[in-house]
């Protein structure tokens, strides 16, 4: 079995780093769908249980934002025509390929980002979590770190 590699994420939208950690997502994902796609065709039965059965199904990625990225998850965040768009483009491809994408809770909170349970809980004037992405606990990239995972920071 192959481990799912995991991208830690912390730079700011404004990094070259957020940029590459996007590309990398992109071209891994490609990759790892199409040998996806040739192993659904064999006969094997386990395989193909798990691709059937979505319960058992591991994702091909998995993303975690952390950090200054948390700005990504702002839906109120404006970027010039000249510029890509991250968050946009990070909606894209969890759409494209049904990938989560976590932001630990506690760093969008301290950055002004926010879910409607949070805003509610912590008094706050409204929410601007941008659709697709989900607030989360630690708990969640201790998760994805178990079973050794291979680990990328950008």
């Amino acid at each position: 079995m192959t481990t799912t590699p995991l991208l830690l994420i912390t730079a700011d939208p404004s990094h070259p780093l957020a940029h590459l950690a996007l590309r990398y997502a992109r071209a891994y994902l490609k990759s790892a769908s199409a040998d996806h796609n040739i192993d659904s065709h064999a006969d094997d039965i386990v395989n193909k249980e798990d691709i059937d059965n979505p319960i058992t199904k591991r994702p091909l990625l998995n993303v975690f934002f952390y950090g200054d990225s948390a700005h990504l998850a702002n839906r109120l965040r404006w970027q010039s025509a000249d510029q890509m768009n991250l968050t946009k483009e990070w909606q894209i491809l969890a759409e494209q390929y049904q990938l989560p994408l976590p932001v630990c809770v506690s760093t969008a909170l301290s950055r002004g980002v926010s879910d409607t349970d949070n805003s509610t809980r912590h008094q706050l004037d409204g929410d601007n979590l941008a659709t697709g992405f989900t607030l989360v606990g630690l708990s969640e990239l201790a998760l994805m770190m178990q079973d050794g995972c291979r680990l990328i920071q950008f």
